[in-house]
């Protein structure tokens, strides 16, 4: 399995980037500065 790291994952093109990559079975660690917005690429399954 690949891994990938995106940072501004919260929202806009970095939070579609990273459902993207999980959607295609890689390992996503993504970074953001708003925690609270990234609830929901948790529960996709990003680290």
């Amino acid at each position: 399995m690949k891994t990938v790291l995106i940072t501004g994952a919260s929202s806009g093109i970095g939070k579609e980037t990273a459902k993207l990559f999980v959607q295609n079975k890689f390992r996503v660690v993504a970074t953001a500065r708003n925690l609270d917005r990234m609830a929901d690429l948790a529960q996709l399954g990003c680290l």
